[in-house]
């Protein structure tokens, strides 16, 4: 494309604009907001990441030492394991039992469909506040629910916060699954209400059972929203603070440091802690580029299981 071309291009452009005025004049606002809301704390995070700076004196530039001091740091690699660990089985039951729960509900066996989904739903509306004070006397160790139900079985009480901290992750589990378990089945439960009824109907006829038409039909055609789910949850995963912070009492996670994730980790550095501005920045685009690492990872073996079966009929024919 020469010069002239360029100058062509630009001009119509300029005069598109211009006709359109009116219509980017009503679109600004969100640009606008959008610009100062949210490019520009991108951005200045982003330059922000490569200075020493506690927020009042003046920013020294130290490159990618922030970078370097969080990967050296242990307490940064064992609230990276603690967050994955907490994810990863917490996300066994809520995707499951999700999935489990969204068939009941659509396959009619149960009357007051409503009154179950929103009991379910019910969890996600609470404030994370008070389900994680309520968990915390559950738990707790002289007067909890679950510790008096051990004793009435002949059991040892756990304490579940103390001690060496091993159950501090458990405890965070079973609240995550609880609280997130009805906002993932309403979802699942959506898709299957759009997938066309015709579809089951074949299948029954041709003889499948209600599990082979789980697994061969609704599983396949509910892919793209499990996709979806996934790589919410790993965002979710990734800034979990109120729970594990309102249960442990304490931004270290309780005993030895067993219960803290990585936004813990990254506001103990600022504001809550130290002040360490740069630092936590730089903490701020490592767990970024995890959650677009992870993403990427999840659409692409998506992606790559989509075209399994054309391949296949490619050879055949």
């Amino acid at each position: 494309m020469g010069k002239d071309d360029n100058v062509i291009l630009k001009r119509s452009t300029w005069e598109k604009i211009k006709r359109n005025k009116v219509a980017y004049a009503y679109i600004s606002p969100f640009f606008i907001l959008f610009a100062i809301f949210g490019l520009f704390p991108i951005v200045s995070g982003l330059y922000i990441s490569f200075f020493s700076w506690d927020g009042l004196s003046s920013m020294r530039f130290v490159g990618i030492r922030n970078y370097y001091r969080l990967l050296q740091d242990a307490l940064f690699w064992k609230s990276l394991y603690n967050t994955f660990f907490i994810g990863i089985i917490a996300h066994i039951p809520i995707l499951l039992g999700a999935l489990g729960l969204a068939s009941i509900l659509n396959s009619k066996l149960i009357k007051g469909v409503n009154i179950f989904k929103t009991m379910y739903f019910i969890p996600m509306l609470t404030s994370a506040v008070a389900v994680s004070i309520i968990f915390q006397n559950m738990f707790g160790y002289n007067f909890g629910l679950v510790n008096y139900a051990f004793k009435s079985m002949g059991l040892n009480k756990i304490d579940w916060f103390g001690g060496s901290g091993n159950y501090i992750n458990i405890a965070i589990i079973i609240m995550f699954a609880w609280k997130w378990i009805g906002w993932n089945m309403v979802i699942y439960l959506a898709g299957m209400q759009g997938i066309n009824t015709d579809i089951f109907e074949a299948a029954v006829v041709d003889g499948a059972s209600q599990f082979t038409i789980f697994r061969k039909i609704t599983i396949p055609l509910l892919k793209p929203i499990i996709v979806f789910t996934i790589i919410q949850s790993t965002v979710g995963t990734i800034n979990l603070f109120t729970e594990p912070f309102v249960l442990t009492n304490s931004l270290l996670g309780g005993s030895n440091h067993n219960g803290m994730t990585v936004m813990m980790y990254l506001l103990n550095k600022a504001p809550q802690g130290n002040n360490q501005y740069g630092f936590a920045s730089a903490c701020a685009y490592v767990l970024t580029l995890i959650i677009i690492v992870i993403s990427m990872m999840t659409l692409g073996i998506s992606e790559k299981n989509d075209d399994k079966p054309k391949r296949r009929r490619g050879r055949k024919s």
